[in-house]
Order: structure tokens, then sequence, then C-alpha cells
């Protein structure tokens, strides 16, 4: 099946996703078959749903919500340039190892700049608050 069949599995896309999708060949099934979502406002129509997004105001609203107390991070060490390489987010206090803490500009920068999205779950099947995410990166090479 092609990626422009796959599409039409994914729900609440815009012509924009929809694009986005049929462009970029090597997303994840996850990706292509989650509810996109593009404002704060829209929500999972399920726990445990599989939501995907672009939108920087609903990447961080998800990662600063009082429940995940998250903020942008990645690994020191990974950097190409000036720009961090693997971005991660971490969770609550203290929490995040050997993560270096990294502004939204940064994050969203590299995020941009590498096609990525932000595949998430909002809340588990038990109606408990998710931190699950992953980035799914279209130009990934299998290694």
């Amino acid at each position: 099946m092609s990626k422009k069949e796959d599409s039409t599995k994914a729900t609440n896309l815009t012509d924009e996703d929809r694009d986005f999708i049929e462009s970029h060949n090597d997303l994840s099934d996850s990706t292509i078959r989650a509810k996109w979502i593009h404002s704060p406002e829209e929500h999972a129509d399920h726990d445990g749903q599989m939501l995907a997004t672009r939108s920087h105001e609903v990447i961080e609203h998800w990662t600063e919500s009082t429940n995940r107390d998250g903020h942008p991070a990645t690994v020191p060490g990974t950097e190409h340039g000036d720009r961090p390489s693997v971005l991660r987010i971490a969770f609550g206090q203290g929490e995040g190892g050997d993560l270096e803490e990294i502004s939204w500009d940064d994050w969203f920068c590299s995020f941009d700049n590498r096609d990525l999205v932000f595949v998430y779950q909002d809340r588990k099947r038990d109606d408990s608050p998710s931190t699950f995410f992953r980035l799914d990166n279209p130009e990934r090479e299998d290694g």
C-alpha cells in the first residue's frame, strides 16, 4: 500500500499534513495512522490514542503541562555545529540523567530543520497522563 493510500488512515489531517505525509516516504506507520493535532485545544478521541503533530504550540503545551513538568533537552556531545542533534524531553524535577536542558528555540530549530514529527500519547488507556513520545524522522537511515 502506498503512503498516499495509508494517509487516508490518519485522522484530522489538513491538506498540508497530507502533502507532508505524501512527500516523506519513510514516516512510520504509527505516524501515518495517528490523529494529527494542530492546537492545544484538540484532543484524542479516546485514551491511549496515538497523536502526531508538527505544531510547536502543541508540543510545548503537552511537554509543560502540570502533570508532566517537562522541558526540552538534548544529549550533550551530540551537537552538529551549534545545533542540538539528539532531541529529548526531560520530565519532572531532577529527572533527565545525562540530559542537558536547552531552549525551545534551539529544540525547535533542530526539529524543523530535520522535518521531524512529534508522535505522542496524551493519556494512557487507564486514563493516567502519559509521557510517551517519539520523534519520527522521515530522513532516517536504517542502521
